[in-house]
């Protein structure tokens, strides 16, 4: 096969048409320059160089790491009734249908006629003074045509229509990426708000029985009024944070209830019981650069684009040669009177070349065509580094909460250290009950700043899955 790029129209059709077959335009591959074929671009991340990772890949149902049923079923549901999933299934199964439609063109035309009519003609015409009577005719035939598609313009049709195919299956697996991570952000939501209103219900028992103690000691004379208000006011400042959870768990309920397709109002209550934290009982899997680029779907969707838009160019360059279709059929026409009658036969066969020779306007369209094309190349490229910078910043992320966990709990430790021996002090009568307290509440705000800390790694974690751009089926 010859392939034509930039030589003069004439010269060009001639030489195919002596060789039978040439596509014109580029062929694809991906350009030498592109982003993704840097070294930096395929090299192990950056931020994943502590033991909170592992080098493996995440699996496609990453969200089983968590090993949690209820989750599993969850996701299950969304990705069976999504909306936005039956969208992006219906954008591909019209994909696919061009696409067949386009390989359907390069197939020979069939074309099968009958018709009759009855017919009367002018007898002024004719200049003829009597009516002239009205005659039967009829017309059928069978003709059969095949684009020789000397150029590819066909070819190259297939071609962008089967890349744009691949675009959309892309997009497909971008959307069950996107649907899986929401749905495992509102559950771990969920989990987080009651994590988080347990901790502060802790805090607010201790604050309740401080005021009471405070009270008893105001009514012996061994403190202020004041004290009591005070105590009061710090329990009702942080009874005043449970609202908040409790809308941030509800609304987390009813995302979940609209991703698998229902009515908000018709989540499943049960759901409202989980007040532990999602929880990852591994170093985390995140693979590397070159992984993460053969894994995303939104890189994927991009290097197809570009391909799609590389044939298009091809389709273009075809229109500034000939076009040569061969065609061939046979007939009858004639009075329905001599239907079937030799003499009304009829049959042709051979080719038809058409040329357009004024090519100010095919021109134009191919280098539209190749700007397209440059466009589609500069998206991939920010399709792989906005992959590679979202992956980079996640992990970042995740690693520094941890380093912020890691910290809350030793000081956590210490709040238990310190009230256990609180315990051991009042127990030997050398510590009164207030000072008991005190530890008590340091620990439990121990605890309530730790809930919100892993709540927030609950979602650094969700972040990191969804920028690997796992979870779909192969």
């Amino acid at each position: 096969m010859v392939r034509i790029a930039r030589s003069h129209p004439a010269a060009a059709a001639l030489a195919c048409l002596a060789l039978s077959a040439c596509v014109v335009g580029p062929t694809y591959h991906v350009p030498a320059s592109a982003v993704v074929n840097a070294p930096a671009a395929k090299a192990p991340f950056k931020s994943a160089d502590g033991r909170a990772f592992a080098l493996q890949d995440p699996p496609d149902h990453w969200w089983r790491l968590y090993q949690d049923p209820v989750l599993d079923r969850l996701v299950e549901q969304t990705l069976a009734a999504n909306t936005d999933l039956r969208v992006a299934e219906a954008n591909l199964e019209r994909s696919q249908a061009l696409l067949e439609a386009a390989r359907a063109a390069r197939q020979p035309d069939v074309m099968v006629n009958f018709g009759t009519s009855e017919t009367a003609r002018s007898a002024e015409q004719y200049v003829h003074k009597g009516p002239i009577p009205t005659k039967g005719l009829y017309d059928t035939g069978l003709a059969v045509s095949y684009d020789l598609d000397l150029f590819g313009r066909l070819k190259r049709g297939v071609e962008a229509a089967s890349a744009q195919t691949q675009a959309f299956q892309a997009a497909r697996d971008l959307a069950r990426v996107n649907v899986a991570a929401e749905t495992v952000r509102a559950y771990a939501e969920v989990c987080d708000a009651g994590a988080e209103s347990a901790a502060v219900e802790r805090v607010i028992a201790l604050q309740r029985q401080g005021a009471v103690l405070v009270r008893r000691m105001a009514r012996g004379g061994r403190d202020i009024a004041v004290n009591v208000a005070r105590q009061q006011e710090q329990e009702d400042q942080l009874r005043a944070g449970l609202p908040a959870l409790s809308a941030r768990r509800t609304n987390a309920l009813y995302r979940l209830a609209v991703l698998a397709g229902r009515p908000p109002e018709t989540f499943d209550p049960a759901l409202e019981a989980c007040r532990e934290p999602l929880k990852v009982g591994a170093p985390l899997p995140v693979g590397d650069g070159a992984s993460l680029l053969r894994r995303r779907p939104d890189v994927r969707a991009a290097e197809r684009r570009l391909a799609a838009a590389t044939a298009e160019i091809g389709v273009n360059t075809a229109a500034l040669y000939p076009t040569v279709i061969f065609g061939a059929s046979v007939g009858s026409t004639g009075a329905l009177s001599d239907f079937g009658d030799p003499l009304t036969r009829r049959f042709s066969i051979g080719p038809a070349i058409s040329w357009r020779l004024n090519q100010s306007v095919p021109r134009a369209q191919v280098e539209a065509a190749r700007a397209e094309a440059k466009a589609e190349l500069a998206r991939f490229d920010g399709a792989v580094l906005n992959a590679l910078q979202e992956t980079e910043s996640a992990l970042t992320a995740y690693t520094r909460d941890l380093d912020r966990e890691a910290s809350l709990e030793a000081g956590r430790a210490k709040a238990v250290q310190l009230a256990t021996a609180a315990h051991r002090l009042q127990a030997g009568g050398r510590l009164g009950a207030s000072g008991v307290l005190e530890a008590n509440r340091a620990v439990a705000a121990a605890d309530q700043t730790l809930a919100a800390t892993r709540s927030q790694i609950s979602q650094d974690q969700i972040a990191v899955f969804l920028a690997l751009g796992g979870g779909w089926e192969k």
